[in-house]
């Protein structure tokens, strides 16, 4: 049974990768409201409107490393509402401007503001906050006997590795995310057990802890089999289209993984944009052959796109 303990929910190993004890994900809520608003709603009221900011715009962004150009006068906006894919070769400078954007690689030149905040004039730590990520090299920060609804926490708190008990209001918005992201029924399982699929859906309900206004995805499915990567797609392209959720950001190396939710789309090459723009603009065989330096041709099914070569 759940322990309950001054406001907290204590879990306990149990056999076969199970965690004994804990909350039940109650089924009737999901979505951006309830737990997260009642019981983790700080600076949220008010009342006053917020003004329409770009999400993030660059202008001029370098990367300068040992003489080598990382990045070379990379600019790029994102507006709310939009939902980008980010597509390049091995090495063209994708996951470098996502260390640049979330404040773990210092720009050598360039403008940066991200959420309406500029780089160098606040704490970028404060504003990682606001920003989700889900990324495989998360994964290796995740205890193997940590169950799935306490990873899912640790998100509201910027942690890895929780540190303490879940509050049973932070329970209940977790099983709230975790239904939203696919994976409710993998609350109590630990961690060490999850397949690749899994662990990537209950990394995006754990992104979705702190309500981000960004949400960034680098590579989510790479790793998965097709049924894991269809399903997990799926889940993504809900996301995409709810009202008021986050903007999306997807590094992908397959046209096949962009969904019909993504509308913009930056393609890169040796640390410069090969384009930028609404997708129909942008993903043409041309310029997905420029990107890559080869031959390319490009076909549709079920409404999404397939490349092939030649």
């Amino acid at each position: 049974m759940t322990e309950l303990n001054k406001g907290q929910v204590k879990f306990s190993a149990g056999r076969a990768g199970e965690i004994t004890g804990g909350m039940p994900c109650a089924t009737g809520e999901t979505g951006w409201g309830g737990a997260l608003t009642g019981a983790m709603g700080a600076g949220q009221g008010g009342g006053m409107k917020s003004v329409r900011v770009p999400l993030l715009e660059v202008e001029g962004l370098r990367v300068l490393r040992d003489e080598a150009v990382i990045l070379d006068g990379v600019s790029w906006r994102v507006e709310r509402g939009q939902h980008w894919v980010l597509l390049g070769p091995n090495g063209c400078g994708k996951t470098s401007l996502l260390k640049v954007l979330l404040g773990y690689l210092t720009p050598s030149g360039g403008e940066m503001r991200v959420l309406g905040e500029r780089y160098g004039a606040h704490d970028w730590r404060e504003l990682r906050e606001e920003i989700g990520l889900v990324s495989s090299a998360l994964q290796a920060a995740v205890p193997a006997g940590e169950c799935a609804l306490n990873t899912v926490v640790s998100g509201a708190r910027a942690q890895l590795d929780l540190w303490g008990e879940p509050t049973v209001a932070e329970a209940r918005a977790a099983c709230i995310q975790l239904r939203r992201a696919g994976a409710d029924t993998l609350a109590g399982r630990a961690w060490g057990v999850l397949s690749q699929g899994e662990r990537q859906r209950v990394l995006i309900a754990r992104a979705l802890m702190a309500r981000p206004k960004l949400l960034i995805l680098d590579e989510p499915c790479a790793g998965m089999d097709p049924v894991a990567r269809e399903a997990f797609l799926a889940r993504m392209e809900r996301i995409a289209r709810e009202p008021r959720g986050p903007g999306l950001v997807l590094v992908a190396h397959h046209v096949e993984e962009i969904t019909p939710a993504f509308t913009h789309a930056l393609l890169m090459r040796g640390g410069r944009v090969v384009a930028a723009g609404p997708r129909g603009r942008v993903l043409t065989a041309a310029r997905l052959g420029e990107a890559f330096g080869t031959r390319v041709r490009l076909g549709r099914r079920g409404g999404r796109l397939e490349l092939r070569l030649g």
